[in-house]
């Protein structure tokens, strides 16, 4: 796929490109050409914010493996993403994938109307690793299929991505408190299901 010589510099930009575009379909590797340096960061806010709109069932998991190739290589310090080639060069229906880029440039824009360049030292190189190794995380929640589980976790991922590609510490810092609402859900779903699967074996007939 071929971009314009101008690459829209914001990631809203460079969504609305592709939902615009006249082409049939869409690669991951076109994605990491037009996103350029900032490609991790772009790439994990992309498919963390398609976790978190209200999609088809099965959707999140569809996303969230993307998620569990990319957040892992924050944590090594990549600079740039890596993908196996068959990953990078699977062809998407612009037919499909339109509709989520569509829904995307809305919250986009929003998102980059409210960041800015502070507390910078928030979203440095540890900073960064720290973040990998929440969304990582965070990635194995949303593969699995858990009704209305992937709202929270895919909002942290969002704000962490958004964070680091506008080197915006205090949004890093409310990603935090998303990742901390998070897992307190989790665990107390957890206990919950835990609760109930023992209560219904103890109802069990002992033979």
């Amino acid at each position: 796929m071929r971009h314009p010589e101008t690459t829209p510099r914001s990631l809203s930009g460079i969504i609305a490109a592709f939902a615009e575009s006249p082409q049939e379909s869409v690669t991951l590797g076109d994605l990491v050409d037009a996103l350029g340096g900032r490609a991790l960061a772009g790439l994990l806010l992309v498919f963390g914010l398609a976790c978190t709109l209200p999609l088809p069932p099965g959707a999140t998991t569809v996303f969230g493996l993307p998620l569990l190739l990319l957040a892992p290589q924050l944590v090594l310090g990549v600079a740039a993403p890596w993908a196996p080639r068959r990953v990078r060069e699977r062809r998407l229906s612009m037919a499909q994938v339109r509709g989520v880029f569509e829904r995307m440039i809305p919250w986009l824009r929003r998102m980059e109307s409210v960041s800015r360049p502070r507390l910078a030292f928030v979203v440095g190189d540890l900073g960064q690793r720290l973040i990998g190794l929440i969304c990582t995380l965070f990635a194995l929640v949303l593969i699995l299929p858990i009704p209305l589980g992937n709202m929270l976790p895919g909002a942290t991922v969002t704000l962490f991505s958004l964070a680091m590609l506008q080197k915006d510490g205090a949004l890093a810092l409310a990603g935090y408190a998303f990742a901390a609402a998070s897992l307190g859900i989790l665990v107390l779903a957890a206990n919950i299901l835990l609760a109930a699967a023992r209560h219904a074996l103890s109802a069990l007939p002992i033979a």
